[in-house]
Order: C-alpha cells, then structure tokens, then sequence
C-alpha cells in the first residue's frame, strides 16, 4: 500500500528553478496532463511536473528525427540518468534541471522509479519496430508507456489512510493508464501509420478487414472500419471502469487530478465513438472550456462518488 506522504515545504533556490522549467515543458507540450496536475497542491504538482518532463525526453528521443542507432544510445544516457538520481548522485547544482527536479522529488515521495525504466523499454519497442498480434501482446506495451506512468503518479498521489482495498492501488493505477493510452492509440491512428506504426492488435484488425492500415482519411476498401472502433472503445471503457475504483482511495485534490485527466479522455473516446472515421481525418481534442469543465467536475468529487456508490451496490 501506498500511503499519504506529507513532504517538507523546503526547497532550495536552485531546486525550485529546476522545478519551474519542469512546469514550463508540462504547460507548453502536455494541455491535457496540464489541466489535471494544477488542481494539486504546490509539491505534488512540481513532482509530476518533473515526472512529464523526464517521461517527456524519453518519448522525444523515441519520436525525434535522429538515426536509429543515436536514438539507442541517447535511451541509454537517459537510463544512465535515471541511475544517478536512484542512487542519490544527483546534486541541486546539476547542470541538468530535469534530473535535479526529478531526484527531489523522489526524496520527497515514494516515487517507483523503475518505472520510468519500463518507459524507456516501451521506446526501445517501438525503435525495434515491434506489432502486436493479441490484446495481451498490446498490453505489455501499454503497461509499459502508460500503466507505468499511473504508478509513479499514485507514488506522488498517495492513498488515504484506511483506504479500503488500498493494497490494489497500484494494479487500478496501472490499469487507468492502459485506458489512456489504449484512448491514445485510437486518436492517433493515422498518424501512426504514418510514420510507419501499427498499435492496434493485428487479430482485431483483421476480425474487421482492416489489416491494410490506415494511410489515408478513409478506411480500407470494404472494412468494418467503425465495428473495430467501437469494438476498442468498449475495451478502453471497461479498463477506465476498472481503473476508477482507484479514486476514492486518494485524497480530494489528488483524486480531481485523475479524475480531471482521465475525464478529458473518456470525452475523446466519446468523441471517436460518435464519429469513428474523425481519426482517419485529423487529431480528435477537447475544446478548452470542455477541459474546464471536466477539471471542475473532478474538483467537485462527482467522479469519485459515482465510483464508491457503484463499489457498494456490488457488494450489497
């Protein structure tokens, strides 16, 4: 289990200016991770801050322009970094501000950091070229690039003090991100496919004779095109049904943080259900008030109490 941790407010000039270029990166290249971490408080949200900007150089690298074999050795610097700040050798006058901030924060949390290894694994698959032909082939990937990033983030978050079922904690933490991340890889279809990447398991492309891909903004010729769509987006609802018992275990403003991200989610995958060939002609988003509106929801609790109300019926 993972308990509340109450950090100390101190942090040293040099720290705190890490942590503002972390915050920069989080709100000039990640709206959405954005709108939810404002709803924290000042020390948790500066370590999530410096858990995207880490996470964010590795998925840069992954996404960057550089030959195969650079972009194999800059994983392995960016692991060596990630070493240092295990082993506590990074000091606040590092000339890296991603590390300090990073290492701070793991002092100041029980942050487990070897998930940000399985992110750097998660790139190394996708420079390997890797497809998937089963769900649970995808899923492996998944855990890796995002069900990790919802257990680092439950180390900053925390669990209320007598949580029921607060030793689940992680495996909900984790399954909320393969909702994400499955979420993703439906908006991102296209784009995907063209730079050459194929996510969705081979076994559900060709159950609806879409194996040909996706390389233009409409669906192959004779393709069952919306089944497979709404066919993952039951998927992605179950996970994010499954993963939402992990709200009441948090405190207020960490559960309005999750609930605020994972609702600008749920919306995209409305969005996509209604319209599924929208993927296959551009990037599918929430306008701004629409995220407003859902990080207000959040912050009212309504998303945690619709969770705990549906736990106590199951169990009546």
């Amino acid at each position: 289990m993972i308990g509340t941790v109450e950090p100390s407010g101190h942090a040293s000039a040099p720290v705190l200016a890490a942590y503002s270029y972390c915050e920069a990166v989080t709100g000039q290249q990640a709206r959405n991770f954005a709108y939810g971490i404002r709803l924290l408080p000042a020390p948790k949200r500066r370590a999530m801050s410096a858990l995207y900007a880490f996470s964010r150089r590795v998925d840069d690298i992954g996404d960057g322009a550089l030959a195969a074999d650079v972009k194999v050795a800059r994983l392995e610097e960016t692991r060596a970094v990630l070493a240092r700040i295990h082993d506590g050798a990074v000091d606040e006058d590092d000339t890296d501000p991603v590390a300090v901030a990073l290492a701070h924060a793991a002092r100041q949390f029980p942050i487990p950091l070897g998930g940000l290894d399985e992110l750097i694994d998660g790139v190394q698959m996708d420079l390997r070229g890797e497809t998937y032909e089963t769900w649970d082939d995808l899923k492996v990937y998944c855990r890796c690039v995002a069900g990790a990033i919802g257990r680092l983030s439950l180390g900053v978050f925390g669990t209320e003090p007598r949580a029921r079922g607060a030793e689940r904690a992680p495996e909900y933490a984790d399954t909320l991100g393969l909702a994400l991340q499955l979420t993703n890889i439906l908006r991102d279809v296209r784009e995907d496919a063209e730079d050459g990447r194929t996510y969705l398991p081979a076994d559900d492309l060709a159950k609806f004779g879409c194996s040909a891909g996706f390389s233009g903004p409409r669906p192959p010729e004779g393709s069952d095109f919306a089944g497979l769509v709404h066919f993952e987006v039951r998927r992605a609802r179950a996970l994010f049904a499954e993963g939402y018992r992990l709200l009441p275990m948090l405190d207020r403003r960490s559960g309005a943080c999750v609930a605020a991200m994972a609702g600008i989610y749920r919306r995209l995958l409305d969005r996509i259900e209604r319209d599924p060939q929208a993927v296959l002609r551009g990037r599918v988003s929430l306008p701004g008030r629409e995220k407003a509106y859902v990080a207000v929801r959040g912050l009212s609790g309504l998303d945690a109490r619709h969770v705990t109300r549906r736990a106590v019926r199951r169990r009546a």
